[in-house]
């Protein structure tokens, strides 16, 4: 990707940073003559200076973008850390009578409990599939917008329209970013209430049944719940 970049993009990025600076500089000129006044010499002094950031964000783009990216990982780093600490439980401890329990229940419930147990079983499954399609179509994603990243970046210094494609790039990045995030904590809120209904369960003499509903329910709330993150990084950032 910083292949097809540097040798690519980073051209076509000169030629549309040259375009928008010369815009630039002909609107300052333009819109000094309007107010009647002399061109004063600090103009051309901002503008040199513009136009040298210019040119020094898009060589250095792709170090901006790791930047970005590696904050964004640190920040899911440190969130799993966190929620795989808090929300950690030892399964055996609390379960220890189940197996009795169930053996003490008639045909026909355990008839049921078994059928809620296979569609839980096959709602994990497509959460799993789910899971693993977001997360390579988010690495796709990233590869995709990273790949032109010096053509936004062309525009940021630009006064006028222009500058909005490389502001709603960075955007658009962060969302990226922080998408990661927002997974994981969604699995950590999944992992606190599917812990909280184990323990209803063991605690239950009568409503397995309820809970393996609870569980099938939290199931299809985490699927919803992971295939709207995109979504909803993008509202945070405003990305368009």
């Amino acid at each position: 990707i910083r292949s097809l970049s540097d040798n690519v993009i980073i051209p076509i990025a000169g030629v549309i940073l040259a375009f928008v600076m010369t815009l630039e500089l002909i609107q300052m000129v333009a819109d000094k003559n309007n107010m009647h006044g002399d061109v004063d010499t600090w103009m051309f002094f901002k503008w040199i200076f513009k136009t040298a950031a210019a040119v020094l964000i898009v060589t250095n783009t792709w170090n901006i973008v790791m930047g970005v990216f590696d904050v964004g990982q640190s920040v899911v780093n440190s969130a799993a850390g966190v929620i795989a600490h808090d929300t950690s439980i030892d399964i055996n401890s609390i379960v220890v009578d189940l197996e009795a329990r169930l053996m003490a229940m008639d045909l026909g419930p355990l008839f049921g409990l078994w059928f809620q147990s296979l569609f839980v079983g096959i709602c994990t499954w497509a959460l799993t599939i789910c899971i693993f399609i977001i997360t390579y179509g988010r690495m796709i994603e990233i590869y995709l917008v990273t790949s032109v990243a010096p053509i936004p970046m062309a525009t940021m210094m630009d006064s006028g329209e222009w500058a909005s494609i490389g502001k709603n790039w960075i955007k658009q990045l962060l969302a990226l970013s922080f998408q990661g995030f927002f997974i994981v904590v969604a699995l950590g809120i999944f992992k606190t209430l599917f812990s909280n209904a184990i323990v209803a369960l063991n605690a239950s003499t009568d409503g397995v049944i309820l809970q393996m509903g609870l569980l099938l329910g939290y199931t299809a709330a985490l699927i919803f719940t992971i295939l709207r993150t995109g979504a909803i990084s993008k509202s945070v950032f405003n990305a368009h």
